[in-house]
């Protein structure tokens, strides 16, 4: 009888096996199915922001321009009489300064110091012949008295017209030698205000006929900026207009920074309103004064130190103080997305708020309308963020009224 070998047992139970294993791993499968797990949404913020709290507050507008510098007074100096120029003033060149009143040329005087003295001598003349028509008129008035008839003497008995002739004579020269003296007083030229001189036309030695063209100089006192403003800034202005009762305008204060001199400032007002809208910009401009621009009236404190004297036809740029905003809501550029909307923090939800700007600047905008008080305003740039996504707020929430800042007061416009 054979040998049953364990051996010979697993060889022949193998390929049962075999078969039966998958077919058992296969009901078990079948009878005990996976549970799939959920994963758990991530309630957590995805999103860390900086946050101010809006607060409305009183805010100073600055409204912001620009223009060149002009004179008020330019003009071309002529001479009133004709010879040669025998004197200069040192002053008399491109850029020279003088008063009003100081000699700046003078013309050979000597042909008018002559007709200074035929003019008197004619004058001379005519009264010695009023003297002798007035005495023969007296005459004539004592002859008839003595040998009329005791009624009026007549016009012509007494040279009446004798005697007007004579005062006529004697008006006429008067006035010959007041001309005289005036074309004796025009061969000095003079000047008429105090200013520089922009460029000069003579030199000593050449001789001028009248109404020549002898120097282009302009005032010193002051000098005007003609300043244009946006449409939207105009209702934040104060505006210089004529008054009805011809009272005094106020005086709008406005800050002149010159290009040339970095970080230099002049101080000057709004002296007047233009009657009509720029043809090429369409806005209106007014008009600003500044004193003593030159610094020619011994102007040298110490906030005046480094500064440098304003040139003629040099661009500036001008801050006019504007209108005090009691309550307004004011919020930095950067917060504003699109001109249309900002962000806020709800509940540790983010939110879209769309808002209506009243007034912008270069930093700054006032808003209308979408913010209130108490707003958790986003600071931190963001893109396009769907309202409802949960944030963090980093940091400590700081009031915010003036540009996004925790604490300001004005602002500048754009020109």
């Amino acid at each position: 009888m054979p040998t049953i070998t364990a051996r010979s047992v697993l060889k022949k139970a193998l390929p049962a096996l075999v078969v039966a294993t998958p077919l058992v791993l296969a009901t078990l499968a079948l009878l005990n199915p996976p549970t799939p797990e959920r994963a758990r949404p991530d309630r957590g913020p995805r999103l860390t922001v900086d946050t101010v709290t809006v607060s409305p507050t009183r805010y100073a507008m600055r409204i912001s321009s620009f223009g060149t510098v002009q004179p008020r007074t330019q003009s071309t100096l002529v001479s009133q009489v004709g010879g040669e120029v025998v004197w200069v003033n040192p002053q008399f060149r491109d850029g020279g300064v003088f008063g009003a009143g100081d000699a700046l040329l003078r013309i050979d005087p000597r042909d008018y110091e002559a007709n200074v003295q035929i003019a008197r001598a004619s004058l001379l003349e005519a009264r010695q012949v009023l003297a002798e028509e007035q005495a023969q008129s007296q005459q004539a008035l004592a002859d008839w008295q003595r040998l009329g008839d005791g009624g009026e003497a007549d016009a012509l008995v007494l040279r009446k017209p004798q005697l007007m002739a004579a005062q006529a004579r004697v008006a006429s020269a008067e006035a010959e030698l007041r001309k005289a003296e005036l074309n004796l007083e025009r061969a000095t030229v003079t000047a008429p205000f105090d200013g520089r001189i922009l460029s000069t036309e003579v030199d000593l030695g050449e001789v001028l006929g009248g109404n020549t063209a002898l120097a282009e100089i302009y005032a010193t006192d002051y000098v005007e900026i003609r300043l244009p403003l946006a449409n939207a800034d105009l209702d934040y202005v104060d505006l210089p207009e004529p008054r009805a009762d011809g009272g005094e305008q106020q005086r709008v204060p406005v800050t002149i920074h010159s290009s040339l001199s970095a970080g230099a400032a002049w101080e000057g007002f709004l002296v007047r309103t233009e009657g009509a809208i720029d043809d090429s910009s369409r806005q209106l401009h007014v008009v600003a004064q500044v004193d003593d621009p030159f610094q020619l009236a011994g102007d040298s404190g110490p906030e005046h130190s480094g500064r440098k004297p304003l040139k003629i036809g040099e661009y500036v740029t001008a801050s006019i103080e504007g209108r005090t905003l009691p309550g307004a809501v004011v919020i930095a550029n950067s917060a504003i997305y699109q001109g249309s909307y900002v962000y806020v923090v709800r509940e540790g939800l983010l939110q879209r708020r769309e808002i209506t700007i009243a007034w912008q600047n270069a930093d700054s905008a006032v808003i209308a309308s979408g913010l209130r008080a108490g707003d958790a305003l986003v600071t931190t740039p963001l893109g396009q963020v769907t309202s409802g996504t949960p944030v963090a707020v980093t940091g400590e929430r700081r009031q915010v009224g003036s540009g996004g800042g925790a604490r300001g007061d004005s602002g500048e416009a754009r020109p």
